[in-house]
């Protein structure tokens, strides 16, 4: 694959095509617009998108809302803005409709630490655990799982399983265990972690609440303990959000991937955003996804135009995997 790449990467310089200038944003917006017109495609997208894909969205949302959406979209394109998994979960939501997402290569670190094969294995060797598993997982893992959940409402997914029952929770070993100490629950955690939420460094964060004393620390439970323990308020990234617009507090330092910056930017002007600094230098000192921004606007449109690559599933997985996403979506559906 790297040599076809290599090859067509070559020849694109004979001919000088990457010397030709790329489509600014505003170009690339207009003819993404009418693409979604013309195909009846809708663009969902994830808040650690970069700002101009949000805001072409026609959804932006964390893992759940994603997930509703794509479930009750009657577009016959789903165009996903976000990484793979997360478009094989609306591909598992609706099987008949065209999930295109923008670059392959658009993984994640949680989905890749626990496979399928390894979890058929703790399966066999521990036959009376129910198997809850993070969204943040392929296909295949979410079809040996009896349930799926997001940061939003995994407390709830797992309060509706009998006290009595033994878990398995991954994989996510942060999120299990800030979940586990919320129900004191018997959970065995899968030891998998989200770069991006230990990237925060303890030091950096000191310093930064020493500058701004009175700023208020929220925090994703995917992050590491000693982050969650200085936190004012620990949340989903929904949820981090609405806390921003209805606390009082006017400066708050955000321990999340620093893409939902934009979105609580438009929420609250007014008010003082601050991204937890991560433990290396990089353009933003801030902890960003490299999966998420492998998604660029220009890739959006080549993705729309030419209707690939398309997410496909074997039917038999899907239909197994449907099975712990659909209990899921209805756990969440209620009061």
């Amino acid at each position: 694959m790297d040599k076809l790449l290599a090859e067509a990467k070559s020849k694109l310089e004979e001919v000088g095509y990457l010397d030709l200038p790329k489509p600014n944003i505003e170009d690339l917006t207009a003819a993404l617009n009418a693409l979604k017109k013309e195909k009846n495609a809708v663009i969902l997208a994830h808040y650690y998108q970069a700002p101009e894909i949000q805001e072409i969205a026609d959804y932006v949302g964390d893992s759940l809302g994603l997930s509703q959406q794509a479930a009750s979209s009657t577009a016959d394109i789903i165009l996903f803005a976000g990484v793979h998994f997360m478009a094989e979960t609306a591909k598992i939501l609706s099987p008949h409709k065209k999930v295109i997402l923008p670059d392959l290569k658009a993984g994640c670190s949680l989905a890749e630490s626990c496979s399928a094969e390894e979890l058929k294995q703790f399966k066999k060797s521990h036959p009376n655990h129910l198997v809850v598993m993070y969204v943040n997982t392929s296909a295949e893992v979410k079809a040996l799982s009896d349930l799926v959940c997001t940061s939003s409402n995994a407390e709830k997914v797992i309060n509706s399983i009998p006290k009595d029952k033994p878990i398995l929770f991954g994989p996510d070993r942060n999120l299990g265990a800030y979940i586990k100490s919320k129900t004191d629950r018997d959970i065995t955690l899968w030891d998998g972690a989200c770069v991006v939420h230990e990237a925060f460094s303890l030091e950096k964060l000191i310093q930064l609440c020493k500058e701004y004393p009175k700023a208020q620390i929220v925090a994703h439970p995917e992050s590491e303990h000693y982050i969650l323990e200085t936190a004012a308020f620990i949340g989903s990234t929904t949820q981090l959000i609405n806390y921003v617009k209805s606390d009082p507090a006017e400066t708050f330092i955000v321990a999340t991937e620093a893409g939902v910056l934009h979105k609580m930017k438009k929420e609250v002007p007014e008010k003082t955003l601050i991204p937890a600094p991560a433990q290396e230098d990089n353009t933003c000192a801030c902890s960003e996804c490299a999966y998420m921004k492998l998604n660029t606007l220009e890739k959006l449109y080549w993705c729309l135009k030419h209707e690939a690559p398309e997410i496909t599933l074997d039917e038999d997985l899907q239909r197994k995997a449907l099975v712990p996403v659909k209990r899921m979506l209805e756990l969440s559906s209620l009061n």
